[in-house]
Order: C-alpha cells, then sequence, then structure tokens
C-alpha cells in the first residue's frame, strides 16, 4: 500500500506540474504582441491626392470674377499625387447653402488622366477637345456656372475632384445624380476644395 500512495503522489505532482507549465504557456501567449513588429507589416501604398487653384485657398473667399457678379468663368484648378490605375477624373461643384438644398453649380467627367488640371475659363461645351464631356448643372445649362446666391449668408462651394478606375458611359449634358451612379464602385480616391462666396 505505501508503494502504492507514493506512486500515486508522484503521478499528481506530475500532473500539477503539467498543469501549471500549460497555464503558463498559455498566459504567455495571451500577454504577448498580437500584432506583427514593424518589419513584417507590409508597408501601405497610400496616396492622398491633392486638388489647388491659383484663384483662392482653400476655406477662402472666390473672386467675383469667378461669378455671375463677374465674368462668370471657372477657376484654374491643379491636382496631384494621383492614384495608380487612374483612368479618367471626374468633376463636380456644388453649394450645400443653397436655400432650394444643395445646388449643382459644375459637372465635368471623362477628363483623361494624364490630365493635372483644367484651365481657367473651360468652354461651356458639351465635349472638351481634350476629350471631356461637360454635364448640365442646377442652373440647367451646360459646363459651369458660378456662385450666384442671394443676398445674406455665407456660401461655401464645393469642388470635388474624383479619381476613377474606367471612364464613364454617359453622354454630355449628363447630370450629377448620373455621374454619381456611374461613378460608384469605380472611385480610386476623391478630395474637394472648399472655398466661400457671398453677396
Amino acid at each position: 500500500m505505501g508503494k502504492s500512495v507514493k506512486v500515486a503522489d508522484s503521478l499528481a505532482k506530475v500532473i500539477r506540474l503539467a498543469i501549471i507549465i500549460s497555464l503558463s504557456a498559455l498566459l504567455l501567449a495571451a500577454c504577448g504582441p498580437k500584432e506583427p513588429t514593424p518589419t513584417e507589416r507590409p508597408t501601405p501604398e497610400w496616396v492622398e491626392m491633392e486638388i489647388t487653384s491659383t484663384a483662392f485657398q482653400e476655406g477662402e473667399a472666390i473672386p467675383a470674377k469667378y461669378s455671375c457678379d463677374g465674368q462668370d468663368i471657372s477657376p484654374e484648378l491643379t491636382w496631384s499625387e494621383v492614384p495608380e490605375g487612374t483612368q479618367s477624373f471626374a468633376l463636380i461643384t456644388d453649394d450645400p447653402d443653397a436655400p432650394i438644398g444643395t445646388f449643382t453649380h459644375w459637372v465635368i467627367f471623362n477628363i483623361p488622366a494624364d490630365s493635372l488640371g483644367l484651365p481657367e475659363a473651360v468652354p461651356n461645351k458639351p465635349q472638351l477637345t481634350s476629350g471631356a464631356l461637360q454635364g448640365k448643372n442646377d442652373f440647367g445649362n451646360i459646363g459651369y456656372g458660378g456662385p450666384c446666391p442671394p443676398p445674406g449668408a455665407l456660401h461655401h462651394y464645393h469642388f470635388t475632384l474624383y479619381a476613377l478606375d474606367q471612364t464613364l458611359d454617359l453622354p454630355a449634358g449628363a447630370t450629377k445624380t448620373q455621374v454619381l451612379k456611374a461613378m460608384q464602385g469605380h472611385i480610386l480616391a476623391q478630395v474637394e476644395l472648399i472655398g466661400t462666396f457671398k453677396r
């Protein structure tokens, strides 16, 4: 009997030791690093597009020259940091502060992928020499229509540029709604420049 008790005690000690070792291993695994080390992580190739204008800075006033009180021409725009795979650009300009709701001032799409901007005074034609197409704004016209708010409150004009992985199968004169729908699932990046205007 004595020998059996000693064997049983030894077995119990071995089992306890095995449990302790197993628990220690589990605790070490739980407390160890859950993410790969920096050297193991892939470097993201994320680039953020930029858009600027010589006419106005971000958040600043749009000169009257570009409004219905002036020459009513479009401002010069330049962009950079274009994502790889871009096949075309689209640009939508609208005013979310309009009394009747968001008012669209400019819709232009199928801007060639090698374009890095738009010049001042883009002609209000359905198709440009570059091949880009212009849509209909909420004034009911093709091309750009400048700020023309009622007197009073300050309005914000969003020039939103989209880099797309394809050209859009739409005709000139397409509306903002049609362009946004056609772009779904094809936007590689987007960026906006906001200018203000008050009368």
